[in-house]
């Protein structure tokens, strides 16, 4: 597939601060090294638990500073976005069962705790994610090879998913019908023939960020 033309590379500078696995908005776990922050997960995992697989952790943090912030996702809608009632439901059972544990002594006494949604330009992990949030526009940051010397060049675009092979560890990528591409046809009108045939072939590992687009 083709990864030419000028279809990408207008939205660097959106992302320095994101980073995939971060803790944060780029999901994963991210622990501070303390002595109680394992148990503060293995808490969240179970609180977690006992939504039925419902409410999910998608990002969980702590600091030194004794702060616990952590990031459910709904896993029973296509968004992945839980709702107020789902974040104060897992925020109190889980301060809950940390309180537990600071009587215990196995949780500090003046702990922080923080609950939140993944957020509108959630970050998609691949490939664990790409089968459940295929049919939305998103904005991937990769890194392809410029020349036969094996330099690289980071670029970027605002995609749809046409298809990915586990075994292969790829991916192909068409444009997004999104304002920021439609407007390279010109000002309202539609994508047009190339720009819809258009198609970029990644190989998972050259992927540095895959997140939601949101137009608004």
């Amino acid at each position: 597939m083709e990864d030419g033309d000028d279809f990408e590379d207008e939205f660097l500078e959106e992302d320095a601060e994101t980073l995939t696995g971060d803790g944060a908005g780029g999901g994963g776990i991210s622990l501070a090294g303390t002595s109680w922050d394992k148990e503060a997960l293995a808490i969240a995992e179970e609180v977690s638990l006992s939504f039925d697989g419902d409410l999910g952790i998608y990002a969980f943090k702590t600091t030194l500073n004794f702060a616990i912030r952590i990031r459910i996702e709904k896993l029973s809608n296509n968004s992945g976005s839980p709702s107020m009632m789902d974040i104060e439901a897992f925020s109190s059972a889980y301060r809950a069962r940390l309180d537990e544990a600071e009587v215990a002594g196995s949780i500090p006494k003046n702990y922080s705790l923080e609950v939140s949604s993944p957020g509108v330009e959630r970050v998609v992990r691949v490939p664990q994610d790409l089968d459940r949030f295929k049919d939305r526009p998103m904005y991937v940051k990769y890194v392809t090879k410029v020349d036969e010397t094996g330099s690289s060049s980071e670029c970027d675009g605002v995609f749809r998913l046409m298809s990915f092979d586990i075994e292969t560890s790829s991916c192909i990528w068409g444009l997004a019908d999104v304002r920021i591409n439609r407007e390279k046809a010109g000002k309202g009108r539609p994508l047009n023939k190339k720009q819809r045939e258009w198609r970029l072939n990644t190989p998972f590992d050259s992927l540095r960020l895959v997140r939601f687009y949101s137009e608004i």
